[in-house]
């Protein structure tokens, strides 16, 4: 115990031991719904599902260890929400890119948040991306994750004659997925810890008694402790383990897809340890704090080690502001939460069973929690309005978040030339719209 304080300096930031590590399950139950949502939606992109979830768990137990160490601070990190969705669902669906290559593309994402993050001006090009963009990105990812949970749990389904219709309410899987979606929304309201994690167990559980046409139920009920629960298999995580394209990844045509990666990674990020260290009351007059540079170099490095480990973009978590609120103070906490990851590797076998129905209601609350920057959005200029309307509108209309982000920058420059405003332009805008114009003159669109 007197090491542990002398080395994280429990007593000095008031905190103690079983504080801590009281906050790091804490954070750890609140996130822990993405060892499940991730893996679903990697394998979507073809990665193997059991490779999946190990590589998730272990690049979230290595980067926030890692982390806690180095920052000392209570903060923990795993694969984001939205990055995973437009790596299954855009890259390797729509734009049918190999999934070693789209994870090649969160590899330069990481390589040039890593360069970003040791730039003296990279508040500048931080600076540079319109906030009402920023605000808009969230919104619209928030509603292509919802249409996506929506369309998996079959409660809308394709249609010919309308694009999109209501689906079946009267199926087994749609029943069971707004029955999950009730029961977590009932927790969120009541502040239960763990909500989605809950709710997704819940409604897996639930599953087992709900037969579906032609027999068997809507989840797979387990036969032996081996269906819930075993060690995990090092033989399948080498499907995914540095198996990144490098090299594929750096075509003309993917320029967008690691724009993308990369403008989310940076902004999310920011976006993420500024709310968490204000609620430590580290923030400073200039709206950062003391150890903000060594979070962002480890949250370059986590995206590394995500991808070389066969995931996507990995980023701080606004999660663990329930780890701070339990008393959470120092890098112990990010330890313990790193731990809880690891041994969630041999609960891999649980997700196997997990259905898509239930998975959906976390997919739909995650989406309607990213709603909320809309609030912050000036639509009573149009100059800012339509460029932040037409981000948000074209991402889940299009499947592809990287057009939403180009239709709203280049909206963006093009109506403040027009509207006289161009002081108000920033350089990095100039060069990301002549990029995105070439790029839609004569590349190749996903």
């Amino acid at each position: 115990m007197r090491f542990l304080d002398s080395r994280f300096g429990l007593s000095k930031s008031g905190t103690n031991v079983r504080t801590e590590v009281i906050a790091g399950i804490v954070t750890f139950m609140t996130m822990s719904y993405i060892i499940f949502v991730n893996s679903n939606l990697l394998s979507k992109g073809g990665i193997n599902f059991e490779a999946a979830i190990i590589a998730t768990i272990l690049s979230a137990a290595i980067t926030t260890i890692v982390l806690g160490l180095y920052a000392n601070l209570p903060f923990a990190m795993a694969a984001g929400m939205g990055y995973n969705v437009f790596f299954a669902f855009t890259v390797c669906g729509v734009m049918k890119i190999p999934w070693q290559t789209a994870l090649g593309c969160v590899f330069w994402d990481g390589v040039i948040f890593f360069i970003i993050s040791l730039l003296p001006w990279r508040d500048k090009i931080i600076r540079g991306i319109p906030m009402n963009l920023k605000l808009a990105a969230s919104v619209g990812i928030g509603i292509f994750i919802a249409f996506i949970g929506l369309s998996d749990a079959n409660i809308i389904i394709a249609d010919p004659g309308v694009k999109v219709a209501l689906g079946n309410v009267k199926s087994p899987t749609v029943l069971l997925a707004l029955a999950g979606l009730c029961f977590t929304a009932l927790l969120v309201a009541k502040r239960v810890k763990g909500a989605l994690l809950w709710g997704i167990i819940a409604a897996t559980i639930g599953g087992m008694f709900i037969a579906i046409p032609g027999g068997g139920t809507v989840t797979k009920i387990p036969h032996s402790i081996s269906d819930v629960m075993k060690l995990p298999s090092i033989g399948i995580f080498k499907q995914t383990l540095f198996q990144m394209d490098i090299i594929g990844a750096l075509k003309w045509s993917l320029i967008p897809v690691i724009f993308t990666f990369t403008f989310f990674d940076i902004f999310d990020t920011l976006g993420s340890i500024s709310g968490l260290a204000s609620k430590l009351n580290i923030i400073d007059e200039k709206g950062s704090f003391p150890k903000a540079g060594k979070v962002l170099i480890i949250d370059a490095m986590g995206t590394l080690v995500g991808a070389s480990c066969g995931t996507t973009t990995v980023t701080t978590y606004i999660e663990s502001a329930a780890g701070i609120a339990e008393g959470g103070r120092t890098g112990l906490t990010s330890i313990v939460v790193g731990i809880c990851f690891l041994l969630g590797l041999f609960f891999a076998p649980f997700a196997g069973l997990i259905p898509s129905a239930a998975i959906a209601p976390a997919l739909v609350l995650v989406g309607l929690f990213m709603m909320e920057p809309i609030l912050k959005i000036k639509f009573d200029d149009i100059t800012e309005g339509l460029p932040a309307f037409l981000t948000i509108i074209m991402m889940p209309l299009t499947y592809n978040i990287a057009h939403g982000l180009a239709f709203g920058i280049v909206a963006y420059t093009i109506l403040k030339l027009i509207a006289g405003k161009g002081k108000k332009i920033s350089p990095l805008m100039y060069i990301l719209t002549v990029v995105f114009i070439i790029y839609y003159a004569v590349g190749k669109i996903g």
